[in-house]
This record gives C-alpha cells, sequence and structure tokens, in this order.
C-alpha cells in the first residue's frame, strides 16, 4: 500500500477515534445531568396533532429561594404529622413558585413531591385570545414589540401569548397534564377548568392522559350574564370543570346544599376580621341554621361571578370566585392535604386552601400574578396568626354547643417562601450557593478537597467563574498556571461561566489546537450558563434601579422619582431591533404602578399611596405628599415596571 494512501487511512481513523470518545463523553456527561422520567399516557380515544411528541424525560432545574413571609415564626400548628411526607429540603410553609410551570414542575418531580399531590386545579388559557392575562405594554408607545425567538408580545405573559397555533396550544397543554399526572396522588383528584373554545379537545386530552376509566364528573359551572340586544347567537353562561381521579380510591367528603325542607346545619362563613370560619349569628347572638337535603349538590353549580364591589375583586382578569374554589377542595381533599394550581392567576386557590386549613404550592411566569397572590395572601395569613395568637393566650373551651367538628378547622401552615426556577436573582449569591446551583444544574458533582477546581463533570475536572463578572482570558491563564503545577493531571477541563469576553474563545481554540497535535494533555471547554442550549439556558435575573429623593418638610414627607430603569425591558427592546422597535423617552414609559408607605417597618409594605393608572397612554405622577407620621420612621416607595419587576427604596427620616 503506497504511504501517501496509509497516511490517509491513519489520519481518517485518528479522526473517527476523537469523534467516538467526544460523543462517550457528551454520553457521560449528559448521564450525570439529572433529569426526571416521565411515563407514557395510555389511555384511549388518543388525540392527534402536528407535531405531537410525548414526553420521556425532562432536564431539571434548580430553585433559588428569593422571599418569605413568616409573620408568626413561633407558631406550630400542633399537627407535625401532616409534614411526614413533607421534603426535608423545603420549609414546612405554602411555596410559592415564580417561572414557567413545565420547568417548575419538572423541579418538583425531582425534588420529592412525585405522588404526593391530594388535589389538582389548573385554569389554564381557553383558547388563542389573550384575554386570560392581564394585557402588558409599554406606557405611550407604538409599534409592534416582539420577543426574539419566541414571537410574544413584549410583557404578555409566555402562556397566554395570543398568537398560538391550535397545535402548539394542545402540545403545551399535553406536557403539562403528563408532568401533572406524575405528581398526584393515587388517591388524589384533577380539576381542569375550560369552556367551549377548547373543552372538547381538553377533554379528550384528559381521557389519553389520565384514562376515561378514571373520568369522576364534567361540572358546569352556571354563572349570570345578559342577553346583549343584536346578538347573534345564545349567550355563553357556563364554564366546565373536568374532574378527574388517578386511582380507584379518589378522596371525595359528602357535599350539601340548602333546599326549603331539610334537616338543619349551622350556617357558617369565613371571617374577614378574625381570620377563621365562624358560625353565623344573628343580632342577638343566636346560632343561624340552614335547611340541607343530603346528596343535592349535582354536576351544575350555580355560584355568581365576582361582582364590581364584592371583596374579593382583584382586578385580575378572569379571576374566579372563592366559592367556587372551596367547593371543590372541600369536596375532594382533607385538612393538612396538598393542593397544587400551576396556572396561579390572581391566586384563588391558594387562598381558599390556606383558609381551610391545606398545605398548598401554587406557580406562575407572571410576575403580576405572584405579586398580586402575596397581597391576598398576605392578608389572610395576618388575619389567621392574630386569631392564633388570642387562641394560645385563652384557649378555647371544649365541648360548647354550639361547636363541632369544622370549628376545629386550623391552618397548616402561617408562612410562605417564593422561589425562582430558571430565573435567578444572582446579584447578592455566594459562592457556595453558586457552586451548589452549578452542581444541581449542570449534574457537577463536588469536590470540597481541591482548592481550585470545584468539582467533576463525567471525567473532566470544573472551575467555576464567579457569576458577578464574565469569563477573561486572565481566568483562562489561572487554568493554564493551576495545570502547569499538576503535570501529572491528564484530565479534561470545563469552565462555567456567566457570560465571556469575545477573546476568551480565540484563546480556547489555540490551547485545543495545540491539544490536537498533542503539545497539551488536557482540554478546555466552556459552558456559557445563558446561551448554552445543551445545558438550557440558564437565566439571570436583572433588577430594576431607581433614584428617589425622599425628605420631610413642614409636617410632610416629599417623594420625588427622579429615574428609574428596567434592564429586562432595555433589553427585550434591544433584542428586537428594526425599525419599529420602540424608543423610550422618559422612564414613566416603564412604569406600571407606584405605592409608598410612611411607617415601613422593614416586613410588610402597608399602602399609604398607590399610584396605578389604568389607562396605557397615562403616565405615573413621580412627585408625591403625605402627612408625615410623629417622630422617625421609615418610608418606602414600592416601583413596580410593566413586566412585573419591582425595586424598593427606603429612607428613615
Amino acid at each position: 500500500m503506497p504511504a501517501t494512501r496509509r497516511k490517509s487511512r491513519r489520519k481518517r481513523d485518528h479522526k473517527l477515534a476523537r469523534k467516538r470518545r467526544k460523543r462517550a463523553t457528551l454520553k457521560k456527561a449528559a448521564v450525570k445531568q439529572q433529569i426526571v422520567k416521565v411515563s407514557a399516557a395510555k389511555g384511549r380515544p388518543m388525540l392527534n396533532w402536528v407535531g405531537k411528541r410525548p414526553i420521556h424525560q425532562a432536564t431539571v432545574f434548580p430553585a433559588q429561594k428569593s422571599e418569605d413571609f413568616y409573620p408568626f415564626p413561633e407558631w406550630t400548628d400542633g399537627r407535625s404529622e401532616i409534614w411526614d411526607d413533607w421534603p426535608s429540603s423545603y420549609p414546612k410553609s405554602g411555596l410559592l413558585f415564580h417561572g414557567d410551570n413545565e420547568e417548575v414542575l419538572v423541579h418538583l418531580l425531582a425534588n420529592g413531591f412525585r405522588g404526593k399531590i391530594h388535589l389538582i386545579y389548573i385554569d389554564p388559557p381557553f383558547d388563542s385570545g389573550a384575554d386570560y392575562v392581564r394585557r402588558v405594554q409599554l406606557r405611550a408607545v407604538t409599534g409592534a414589540v416582539k420577543l426574539d425567538g419566541e414571537t410574544y408580545t413584549l410583557g404578555e405573559q409566555i402562556q397566554y401569548t395570543d398568537i398560538w397555533a391550535n397545535d402548539n396550544y394542545l402540545q403545551f397543554m399535553y406536557e403539562r397534564l403528563l408532568l401533572l399526572k406524575e405528581l398526584l396522588a393515587d388517591n388524589g383528584s384533577i380539576y381542569l377548568h375550560t369552556d367551549w373554545h377548547k373543552g372538547h379537545q381538553l377533554r379528550s386530552l384528559m381521557d389519553e392522559v389520565f384514562g376515561p376509566e378514571n373520568f369522576k364528573n364534567e361540572i358546569v359551572w352556571r354563572y349570570s350574564k345578559y342577553q346583549m340586544r343584536g346578538m347573534s347567537r345564545f349567550v355563553n353562561n357556563h364554564d366546565i370543570l373536568c374532574w378527574y381521579g388517578k386511582g380507584n380510591s379518589v378522596t371525595y367528603n359528602f357535599m350539601t346544599e340548602p333546599l326549603a325542607e331539610a334537616k338543619l346545619l349551622k350556617r357558617k362563613r369565613w371571617d374577614k376580621e378574625t381570620g377563621k370560619i365562624v358560625n353565623v349569628r344573628d343580632e342577638k347572638g343566636n346560632l343561624i341554621y340552614d335547611r340541607y337535603e343530603e346528596g343535592k349538590i349535582d354536576d351544575v353549580w350555580d355560584i355568581d361571578i365576582i361582582g364590581a364591589t364584592s371583596g374579593e375583586r382583584t382586578d385580575y382578569p378572569t379571576q374566579k370566585p372563592e366559592a367556587l374554589l372551596e367547593r371543590l377542595i372541600r369536596a375532594c381533599s382533607r385538612p393538612g392535604d396538598i393542593v397544587l394550581d400551576c396556572f396561579l392567576g390572581s391566586g384563588t386557590a391558594a387562598v381558599v386552601a390556606q383558609k381551610w386549613g391545606r398545605r398548598w404550592i401554587t406557580c406562575d411566569i407572571n410576575k403580576g400574578a405572584i405579586q398580586t397572590t402575596i397581597k391576598r395572601l398576605q392578608t389572610v395569613i395576618l388575619l389567621q396568626a392574630d386569631t392564633e395568637r388570642k387562641q394560645i393566650a385563652n384557649p378555647p373551651l371544649l365541648g360548647l354547643e354550639d361547636r363541632d367538628q369544622e370549628d376545629e378547622i386550623r391552618p397548616a401552615q402561617l408562612s410562605f417562601t417564593v422561589y425562582r426556577v430558571n430565573d435567578y436573582d444572582l446579584a447578592k449569591i455566594d459562592r457556595a450557593e453558586m457552586v451548589n446551583l452549578i452542581c444541581e444544574h449542570v449534574g457537577m458533582t463536588r469536590i470540597k478537597t481541591d482548592h481550585f477546581f470545584e468539582g467533576i463533570l463525567g471525567k473532566r475536572l470544573v472551575r467555576i467563574v464567579p457569576f458577578d463578572r464574565p469569563l477573561t482570558i486572565l481566568d483562562l491563564e489561572d487554568v493554564k498556571k493551576e495545570l502547569e503545577v499538576r503535570p501529572e493531571e491528564a484530565r479534561d477541563v470545563v469552565v462555567v461561566c456567566l457570560g465571556k469576553e469575545l477573546a476568551t474563545d480565540g484563546w480556547v481554540s489555540q490551547w485545543n489546537l495545540l491539544r490536537r497535535q498533542g503539545k497539551l494533555p488536557n482540554a478546555i471547554e466552556l459552558i456559557e450558563l445563558r446561551s448554552d442550549p445543551k445545558y438550557g439556558k440558564l437565566l439571570v435575573h436583572k433588577h430594576a434601579r431607581a433614584r428617589v429623593d425622599i425628605k420631610r418638610q413642614k409636617g410632610e414627607i416629599h417623594v420625588a422619582i427622579e429615574d428609574f430603569i428596567s434592564p429586562t425591558i432595555i433589553d427585550r427592546l434591544k433584542e428586537q431591533g428594526g425599525l419599529l422597535t420602540p424608543q423610550i423617552s422618559e422612564w414613566r414609559q416603564m412604569v406600571d404602578s407606584v405605592a409608598i408607605d410612611p411607617k415601613y417597618d422593614g416586613k410588610v409594605f402597608k399602602y399609604a399611596i398607590i399610584d396605578a393608572p389604568e389607562k396605557k397612554d397615562e403616565f405615573v405622577s413621580g412627585k408625591y405628599k403625605i402627612t408625615a407620621p410623629s417622630g422617625k420612621s421609615t418610608v418606602a416607595v414600592k416601583i413596580i415596571d410593566m413586566l412585573g419587576d419591582e425595586v424598593l427604596v427606603t429612607r428613615e427620616l
């Protein structure tokens, strides 16, 4: 065989061998990365659409704690046994996740909640019209603003966008239903809330995922609307709730409803002043009884929608009444059970679960939904905490004539914790938390005995660059120097960073070229977490910033917002580019609302002034006056941008 042919064959063999080694390395690394298994849907009939694909496994994103609310830290509910099934990595509190619900559900599966959810209620978008979520746009801005790569309108919640094709919507719901089935307990129930737009298709999906044999009821929620003159069809006066179980022994508590002639039962209500479920009495203090007939509640529920003057109203689109959620939560769960709602909206499911002694987990991708829910939960928990304090100081006398079992329902928790999933606030992260985040997200194994390398990924050493700056040539030179003092070290190196200077790519390319020539023993690979598709594009949360002048003058507090910037809004506008990119001429275009608390205690923000213009062509004032409290106080100014991000500025006067 000619020498040139032998040389060509050896070169080809070496090239193939390198490719095999690279594939083997990538395969080992993939095994290390944390994933969760998802079982296939086996129900019939099966709905088909273009691009239908099941999910067999999913990458897990870690959660980062962002805030908590513990107004009564010394409180214990006296029923510690209800937390025996709770993962130790989470506090015994309500859990509120900010992030895409698919990523949150995968996170819950990977962190101890598989098969532990007793009741799931979801109120997903009904159709391709984005009437489900509040419409968000910059103030006084014209032009089409889209997010690059996802074609979502700026500020509009991704899950409720109005440009979905029908097939994309079905795939979206299919994936989430598969994950919800994995989380549901064997005796658990799931309620899917829908209407005439997608009800028939979603019912088919539920049959496929949960099985038609597990269908329990199709409940009609009937409410009152009015037939308008000029309409060419009957008015739509109902929604549908599809109820499915997971197994044969589904939890169901017999429900009753008042009728004219039946046995008497005490009337009960939620008392906003005391924060508990109480018996209703007349003006003379006598108990009020309702006549009930057992079994009256059927599959048509006549419950009024939330009126304009209702105390429940949050002005959140499609907010559901508490009476609706109360009925299904009381029917299909017991005190202490876990209730999950992954389409949070205004937070009604979590609020009702909190009132009726259930544990709860909820999530939403929309910051406005998170903020609305936090405010509602704070109000309820503060009332409940006040009641519990009084009960501890003055224990109730048992055996009284007007007490029954429902009077004993107590909160399962008097706190909640907020987490971010794949939207991390790294401004305050320390190195230990940073390393743990990478271990969980990338699949790295921690090394605590090495002074330079933080871990191992497959067989490769891992060096993590601090997240407060991009990777530089100096960081890579440090890796080079460390390898030079370890001449026997033959393992390759992975450098993990959050952003990098352009010159670093050239440095690494030159290094790996020398390695291929046999002049260096170690290859170097970069993982840039914000852009690397293999690791899911770990996202970084950027805080909004504000410059606010706060001063006391002649018995008044004067507040003047001098400047405000939202890095997230600016970045999204830059990503779009083009001739139609809206220009921000002043900071108030980015601001949704301003609130002021003149006596901020550092824990609970109490609204004294709220400036939230309803029309999008109107601006917040930016300048405010309020009567100054006596003595020293801390003034807090909360500014919320159009995407729901907020900044809190405080000053002691």
